[in-house]
């Protein structure tokens, strides 16, 4: 057996009530099975397509608008600009509209993306359940809207044609279980999450209920400190933190990597310099992220999402919807990353790209 397993079946021992509500009436050597296979496979080398493998031919020429919660978000960011490189082909223009951090104020925006004679509308980071005015508006003109991170479900909801995002719960839950397994099961955490996205809420739920499990944690305290915000206050919070759990404070658990960015920055390091701070992120595998983790700096996990993956899945559901398919029902699943297996699955260019040659299967049935 190696380090590797030892550590994942410690974990799944300490946190084995955790889990025990949900499986009271399975034999606990059944569930430690069926529970290490699960961590492992996150862990594991993501090289098998699990992707669809026919749909319509893609259409040409569309105009799509890309509506960011705020695209100083690397995950945000970097779904725009493959979504760019994933329709140049069929000759789409993307043109986006950057919220930051204020697209739920109101409905005005889907209006604008009408406005702009949009083919298609992509919610990125975006509360859907807050546009409803703003969605019907969008529904009665006919204009397909599919989201990246719009709601906490996956699939169609709230008058989506699609949601595409990786469970959030099972996001969080493999943070904070890794962060348990990091800490040798003595971790003081210190949580940091963004209320004002449901999405990003559920994460910090799930850490945090996973957390309570772990005997010899502590949960110290759940930051709410909006992403829109958080280069203005990062520092005072963190300032406020040492002040409060000095050397008690010792792993972070985020919702976010752009929180670990923050964190990095030399002011706001040298107030935790004395506590040597382990981080994991539930989220989204930044190129910082991963730079962090291979330098072994502040960060020894991230939870990526599939970035370019996503990107060619949202081109291609916005061509199911032009072409009056049906929604492709793929979810990816989430993937582990840590220093053991950073080199692989697009590590070597800091970003989590499967290697599974997605590109190439949504090419094949767009081209016949």
């Amino acid at each position: 057996m190696t380090a590797t397993q030892c550590k994942y079946l410690t974990v799944l021992f300490v946190v084995f009530s955790f889990f025990s509500a949900a499986s009271a009436q399975e034999n606990p050597m059944q569930f430690l099975s069926r529970a290490n296979a699960k961590v492992a496979r996150a862990a594991s080398l993501k090289n098998r397509w699990e992707g669809p493998v026919d749909g319509p031919q893609l259409q040409k020429k569309k105009k799509i608008i890309y509506i960011a919660a705020n695209m100083s978000d690397a995950g945000i960011s970097g779904v725009f600009n493959s979504l760019r490189e994933a329709s140049a082909g069929a000759g789409w223009e993307v043109l986006p509209i950057n919220c930051s951090g204020r697209c739920n104020q109101g409905s005005a925006i889907l209006n604008q993306a009408l406005d702009m004679k949009a083919d298609g509308i992509v919610l990125a980071g975006v509360d859907v359940a807050s546009l409803s005015k703003g969605m019907a508006a969008v529904a009665k003109a006919k204009v397909p809207v599919v989201g990246w991170h719009a709601s906490v479900k996956s699939g169609p909801t709230d008058g989506l044609f699609t949601n595409i995002t990786t469970n959030p719960k099972e996001v969080a839950q493999l943070a904070a279980l890794y962060t348990v397994v990091e800490s040798n099961n003595k971790a003081g955490i210190v949580v940091f999450t963004d209320s004002t996205n449901p999405y990003l809420l559920a994460k910090s739920s799930a850490i945090v209920e996973t957390i309570k499990q772990c005997e010899g944690c502590k949960l110290l305290s759940v930051e709410d400190l909006p992403l829109a915000e958080a280069h203005l206050k990062m520092k005072s919070v963190v300032e406020n933190l040492v002040k409060r759990y000095g050397s008690k404070w010792t792993h972070v658990i985020g919702v976010n990597d752009f929180y670990f960015d923050l964190m990095e920055v030399p002011a706001t390091a040298s107030l935790t310099a004395n506590n040597k701070l382990v981080g994991v992120s539930a989220g989204d595998g930044s190129q910082t992220a991963y730079k962090r983790i291979r330098a072994n700096n502040l960060q020894s996990g991230t939870v990526p999402e599939p970035l370019t993956m996503n990107a060619w899945q949202i081109v291609d559901e916005l061509n199911r919807a032009f072409s009056g398919a049906e929604q492709s029902g793929y979810v990816n699943s989430p993937h582990l990353v840590t220093s053991q297996n950073i080199a692989y699955d697009g590590g070597q260019k800091n970003m989590f790209e499967p290697a599974n040659d997605f590109r190439a299967h949504y090419q094949k049935f767009w081209a016949k």
